[in-house]
């Protein structure tokens, strides 16, 4: 009898610890989790890639009618609108692969 009630005396402490720790889980976010869905992540990319790209055309604009003589950066400008725009299209041309391979899986 006396070893039952030992285990279930120890039982009853793991349980109420368990319960412990889901009510403190509950709040816990690990360091670096996103603190943004995916869809919003990706709208402030391209919105971030749109501005280059529009930065980019101003700067050209401005240096073709003489207003801006600087070559340094526009030269600058020129390379992180490319830089940027080659790496959405990569990303985009992974999203398009890994939704294709969806796609073909059978469920």
């Amino acid at each position: 009898m006396i070893v039952k009630s030992v285990a279930m005396q120890a039982y009853q402490n793991a349980l109420k610890a368990q319960q412990g720790l889901q009510k403190n889980m509950g709040s816990f976010k690990p360091e670096g989790a996103p603190t943004q869905s995916f869809t919003s992540t990706l709208e402030n990319s391209l919105q971030k890639v749109d501005d280059l790209q529009n930065q980019r055309a101003s700067m050209v604009e401005s240096f073709a009618t003489g207003k801006d003589t600087n070559v340094h950066e526009l030269m600058i400008t020129l390379q992180k609108a490319g830089l940027t725009m080659s790496m959405t299209s990569a990303v985009r041309s992974k999203i398009l692969a890994g939704y294709q391979e969806l796609t073909k899986m059978q469920f």
